[in-house]
């Protein structure tokens, strides 16, 4: 007999999102599971009622007793919150569920609304607010939450008198707008009448342990007096040979604080020897118990930095030789990017005059910046710094994300990565990207890669496995891809798949060419359009091919079909944005049809979970 779990259907009156976790939950669910859930629900729709209780009722469905079940009696009215996130990379999501566990710990009634899920109409009815806000790019809020965003920035933005709030920030220093978006949400809900519970704060990617303590002094300033932690009841469901986990306990897993070793297996590059790229294909043992990743997520590389850029930075700060302090450098510090705010804490530090002019210059110091590193400060600006100063002015150095190029169906045990190396001259020096030249330069198989699994659960496959997916990229856009096709593959999807895919030439830079020649081969690939930018006297582009399969486009959108998009945000990703909103707007020629209209259907089809990006 059968324990599949029927699915929910798209018409349930559920989010997009929450349709896709509730079949992934039950989905996999066993039979005695499901039969205590619905004795759970029943008993906790039959009335007021303990923890015990309720949970009493899911296992009496079963004919058993809970495997543990503790019991209290909650607070009769709890203080309700709204943790409310706008998100790129999963940072702030992940901030935004640890205080939802905290929250309730301290007796709020918290809950957690994506901006990308949710109106503005929803602060109207919140009491208390916590906002996690990332800004992605050049000062500009996540991909997901621009609805949302405009929306609270617009003149129909509701009255929030009633509301006491307070406004975390995420971002990137290396960027000139820092946390831009977290500080345009924090004044415009004070204009709007909101009361500010706690000073904003605004972090930068070493984020997680001042997160972590001012959402415990937030979380502290919002309770009420008379408000008393609730007991958290443990339910574990035990059958023969199984682990138990108690509800709310920690599962082991890899993050960027507890790296993953990962041996590398393989590490090739794609291209010919005739090409002007470099990307590699790297292979990394990862069957270790807690690392676990899905097609569509990213996986994130603790890179090291160049010794010969180390001793070049010490040198030109003239801390003399520091065995210990070289090596902190290469492990630990970000030693190349050069920002505006790092410019001030240098003439802060050094006391120059000349420096602190530039660094309040903005369009003076957006010019210098762009095409120099911290080495070029020093050399421009040149002082003699202790190794504590040195350490002082660099920020940690952070982790990068790369879109994971396998299935871990397919290939159980590996992780697969792309690799773009990046390298250009500036200045008479050679440079290189930190991660991408330590994965090209200086990492060979028999060494390892410390690597962590980001989620991300807004690139993912369709839960329906007949759907038909439609899946876009240029260069290194196309890992994921990889992953999909593998997975949709192995366990027998019957929907159809159609890859768009871009680079220079196609001699050189074909990436994964005899796979995708297999999957076309197998029926796996029903589709398959390249576009070579390089190949001829006119530069052809994805955004080009898609036009020219326009009406196959459409047919498979109203089949059903989920539309990917992968690559560069400023350039492939922007274009392909215009030519599906000239194409979903009824156009005929390439500058016709309504586009208006056509980005409007893509919001409604991202807003069903069918039109998903991953840029950077």
């Amino acid at each position: 007999m059968s324990t599949t779990a029927p699915l929910l259907p798209e018409t349930a009156p559920f989010t997009p999102d929450q349709i896709q976790s509730l079949n992934a939950a039950i989905g996999g669910a066993t039979r005695d599971q499901r039969v205590w859930l619905q004795g759970f629900l029943a008993g906790f729709d039959a009335g007021p009622a303990t923890a015990g209780q309720v949970a009493a009722a899911g296992a009496a469905g079963l004919g058993l007793k809970p495997a543990t079940a503790a019991s209290a009696t909650a607070p009769a009215k709890k203080t309700p919150l709204t943790l409310l996130y706008a998100s790129e990379s999963g940072n702030a999501e992940g901030l935004a569920a640890k205080a939802k566990k905290q929250a309730q710990k301290l007796g709020f009634d918290a809950r957690v609304v994506d901006m990308g899920d949710a109106d503005v109409g929803v602060l109207a009815k919140a009491q208390n607010l916590v906002v996690y806000a990332a800004t992605w790019g050049e000062g500009d809020p996540p991909e997901r939450a621009r609805d949302f965003y405009d929306a609270l920035m617009g003149d129909d933005a509701p009255d929030l008198s009633h509301l006491s709030f307070a406004v975390l920030g995420l971002g990137d220093s290396a960027y000139v707008d820092f946390c831009e978006t977290g500080k345009r949400i924090d004044a415009r809900i004070e204009e709007l009448g909101g009361r500010r519970a706690a000073p904003r704060i605004d972090l930068d990617l070493d984020f997680a342990k001042s997160a972590k303590s001012w959402t415990d002094d937030t979380l502290s300033a919002l309770k009420p007096k008379q408000a008393e932690p609730s007991t958290v009841v443990h339910v574990a469901f035990a059958q023969t040979g199984d682990v138990v986990l108690e509800a709310d306990e920690e599962i082991d897993a890899f993050d960027e604080a507890n790296p993953l070793e990962a041996g590398i297996i393989e590490r090739v590059n794609l291209n010919g020897s005739g090409s002007t790229r470099e990307t590699w294909h790297v292979e990394l043992a990862t069957d270790v118990p807690g690392f676990a990743y899905a097609p569509g997520d990213s996986i994130g590389i603790l890179p090291e930095n160049d010794p010969r850029m180390v001793e070049a930075v010490m040198d030109a700060a003239h801390v003399g030789d520091d065995a210990d302090l070289a090596v902190h450098l290469q492990t630990s510090a970000d030693v190349t990017t050069l920002s505006i705010p790092l410019l001030s804490k240098y003439a802060a530090l050094t006391e120059r005059k000349d420096v602190a002019e530039l660094a309040a210059d903005r369009d003076a110091a957006l010019a210098f910046i762009e095409d120099r590193q911290i080495v070029d400060l020093f050399h421009a600006f040149p002082e003699t710094l202790t190794r504590e100063e040195l350490k002082g002015l660099l920020r940690p150095l952070p982790s990068r994300l790369y879109s994971v190029a396998s299935s871990p169906t397919a290939h159980a045990g590996e992780t697969h990565l792309l690799v773009g190396a990046v390298r250009w001259s500036a200045h008479d020096r050679a440079r290189g990207g930190v991660a991408s030249t330590y994965v090209a330069d200086r990492r060979s198989p028999d060494d390892a890669l410390k690597v962590f699994v980001k989620p991300n659960r807004h690139f993912k496959l369709p839960v329906e496995p007949e759907r038909p997916v439609i899946m876009i990229g240029a260069g290194t856009g196309v890992a994921p891809y990889r992953g999909f096709v593998a997975e949709r593959a192995e366990i027998g999807a019957a929907g159809k798949n159609w890859l768009i895919f871009g680079e220079r030439n196609y001699t050189n830079d074909f990436l994964y060419q005899l796979e995708w020649q297999d999957h076309l081969a197998a029926g796996t690939l029903a589709h398959l359009d390249v576009a070579f930018s390089r190949d001829q006297p006119e530069k052809i582009y994805v955004q080009h091919r898609l036009w020219e399969q326009r009406a196959r486009l459409r047919a498979w959108l109203a089949d059903g079909a989920h539309l990917y998009v992968c690559g560069d945000e400023k350039g492939m990703a922007r274009d392909v944005d215009e030519i599906l909103a000239r194409i979903l707007g009824g156009a005929e020629s390439p500058d016709g049809g309504d586009p208006e209209a056509g980005r409007a259907a893509l919001k409604a089809l991202s807003k069903a979970g069918r039109y998903q990006r991953d840029v950077y």
